[in-house]
């Protein structure tokens, strides 16, 4: 009934739809596994992707030849750019998107990709024999055969959804959850733990006073994710979302219901996401701020739904409706659904290898929250990587290991396999040491040339990229080339307040100024807009980041060649650190477990300290 194949994906998520994708589109053939077709690239949270950060890996994503950033664009019904008043290294863009319209076109993009099948049923179990993966064991009793496995399982192993005093199974609300797995996996050696995320009420937009409510527009310029050109959003045609703010009698209602919250009762053991915790959190651990923000975020074009972002709670569904009630805009809400908290098994990513297969069995990959992350981009990232090394694997190729100076997709995989984590993982900016590097308008340049040698990104991907590395480079020169007149810039340069020249400058020296933008300048000076007018808004718009910030990215070029001499040390395979009396104990333990490769990867591991490194140089004759 089943052919063999080169990739089994169990999973059909975020991280799942990546990997899938991207190994197909590599050449493998491979079997994506779901419990439900009808819920494949579900936003099981809210309809959004992108943001701090993880706007970033959105575009990385993008420029490897991954499809997050494309059907992102598809479906999006607001876009922003995020930290606009600071540095490019923090601009993040994000969307908000229409829930069922990114699912639909996940599905639609994996049904035309050659080389994927689908079956619906639950996994029970994995074939391992000797060591290795060898497929799949089905609900049903099917055995179907791979050469590699990647688990992208979410919250679906052995979850249990919690509303108040009531529990019962589930992966997500009205979806059954997945068992056997989590106890094969420990019987053949591997560590799991529990964690718990949440989600909050959806209601009916229909009976919300918006009057009350301060209005979020979108941008006026819609970059979106997608390097690639295509059709996007007009501004005009944008949805709003809305804030609203919680207030002390809210809290006291919420108050109410702690006796019979499950984190406060116990019953809830796994871990929280610390950057994203429930409403019942935000008030008992800031308890002097009187009010909380609340994004009222639409679930689509077509549908009154409503997501209440920064409400997520598991409070009894009671308690839940009447504290809403209290919030401006929210005195007749009608809810479609409580919001709920989620409990289910993870497996420290410590585990894993750079390429995100299991140290313990060849061939098996794990991606997304059995890795213990949280968020749909940070799932997405660590598919595409596991799909991409299954594929490699399957065909006798080393392994892609994106690095910390190259990605925040390597930023990520870097810190989950040196740090663990003992909560949910979410990527931020400043988790990234080289973040000025690493931003997202120049991910194509980064990526771009990568994801075309591997064979991931398309011909027609890398062309684009290369020609606008042209362009940038075209107009560096022409604003290193060209001079100002004194009489030509005064308008413009009293406008904004810059001080005026008295002989001629060139057009490089007057943009370094900060209070100077390039896209104005053209627009006033017409010698630029004739040179230059011609270009796109994001080729100028690089050119002015690699012209204003050029003495930081020069400096954190310099610091990653530093950095690079420990990343070419490599540790031996067979490395005895109990042997090494000198190390301290916890050193010890820690590299004996997660056996770095390199000694650039030994300093990041939390509990290794200078001076162990350089005891471990010594010892391998450096």
């Amino acid at each position: 009934m089943f052919q063999e194949y080169d990739v089994i994906v169990v999973g059909a998520g975020h991280a799942g739809c990546e990997a899938a994708a991207a190994a197909a589109n590599m050449g493998s053939k491979v079997l994506l596994v779901t419990m439900n077709m009808q819920t494949v690239a579900q936003m099981s949270c809210n309809p959004a992707m992108g943001g701090i950060a993880k706007g970033q890996i959105v575009r990385e994503i993008d420029a490897l030849g991954g499809y997050s950033g494309i059907i992102s664009d598809k479906s999006m019904i607001q876009f922003r750019m995020l930290n606009k008043s600071k540095g490019p290294g923090m601009w993040s863009p994000r969307t908000q998107n229409d829930r069922m319209l990114f699912a639909s076109t996940w599905r639609e993009m994996l049904e035309q990709t050659p080389n994927v099948d689908f079956w619906q049923d639950m996994v029970s179990s994995l074939i391992v024999s000797r060591g290795t993966v060898k497929g799949i064991v089905t609900g049903m009793g099917q055995h179907i055969y791979a050469k590699t496995v990647v688990l992208t399982n979410g919250t679906f192993l052995n979850g249990v959804i919690h509303i108040g005093e009531k529990q019962f199974g589930g992966g997500r609300i009205g979806e059954k959850g997945a068992t056997g797995l989590t106890e094969q996996l420990t019987s053949l050696g591997f560590e799991s733990a529990r964690l718990k995320t949440g989600t909050p009420p959806r209601v009916d937009g229909r009976s919300l006073d918006y009057t009350k409510m301060e209005v979020q527009e979108g941008d006026e310029e819609i970059v979106g994710f997608s390097f690639l050109p295509g059709e996007k959003l007009k501004p005009s045609q944008q949805r709003c979302c809305w804030i609203s703010y919680t207030s002390p009698e809210v809290h006291d209602i919420l108050k109410t219901g702690f006796e019979k919250s499950p984190m406060y009762q116990g019953r809830i053991q796994g871990s929280g996401p610390r950057y994203c915790p429930s409403i019942e959190d935000k008030i008992s651990r800031f308890a002097e701020r009187e009010r909380h923000q609340l994004f009222v975020e639409p679930e689509g074009w077509n549908t009154v739904e409503i997501y209440v972002n920064g409400f997520s709670t598991s409070l009894p569904e009671d308690v839940q409706f009447k504290a809403l009630r209290l919030v401006a805009g929210f005195e007749n809400c009608k809810f479609f659904r409580p919001g709920y908290a989620i409990e289910y098994d993870y497996f420290p990513p410590t585990q894993l290898k750079f390429s995100l297969e299991t140290k313990l069995i060849e061939g098996l990959f794990f991606a997304g929250q059995i890795n213990g992350t949280t968020g749909y981009e940070e799932a997405a990232c660590q598919g595409l990587m596991a799909g991409i090394n299954a594929h490699r694997h399957s065909h006798g190729l080393l392994p892609v290991v994106l690095k910390r100076n190259e990605a925040y997709i390597g930023v990520l995989i870097d810190d989950l396999i040196n740090k663990g984590t003992d909560e949910p993982y979410r990527m931020f900016t400043s988790r990234a040491e080289y973040r000025t590097l690493l931003r997202q308008d120049n991910a194509d340049f980064r990526l771009t040339g990568l994801g075309y040698e591997i064979g991931l990104a398309s011909g027609k991907r890398l062309d684009n990229m290369l020609q606008k590395k042209r362009n940038v480079e075209k107009i560096i020169k022409i604003l290193g080339d060209l001079s100002i007149e004194p009489d030509t810039a005064k308008m413009y340069l009293d406008e904004n307040r810059s001080a005026n020249i008295s002989e001629r400058v060139r057009a490089i020296k007057l943009l370094l100024r900060p209070e100077i933008n390039l896209k104005d300048m053209i627009e006033a000076i017409p010698a630029l807009k004739e040179e230059i007018g011609e270009y796109n808004s994001l080729e100028i718009e690089q050119a002015e980041i690699q012209i204003k910030y050029e003495v930081y990215i020069d400096k954190e070029r310099e610091l990653v060649k530093k950095m690079s001499g420990l990343e070419d040390l490599h540790i031996p395979d067979v490395f005895n650190y109990d042997k090494i009396q000198a190390l301290s104990n916890e050193a010890r333990q820690k590299l004996s477990k997660i056996k770095p490769t390199t000694l650039g990867q030994a300093s990041r591991i939390s509990g290794v300290n200078p001076s162990d490194i350089q005891i471990l140089m010594v010892y391998m004759g450096r």
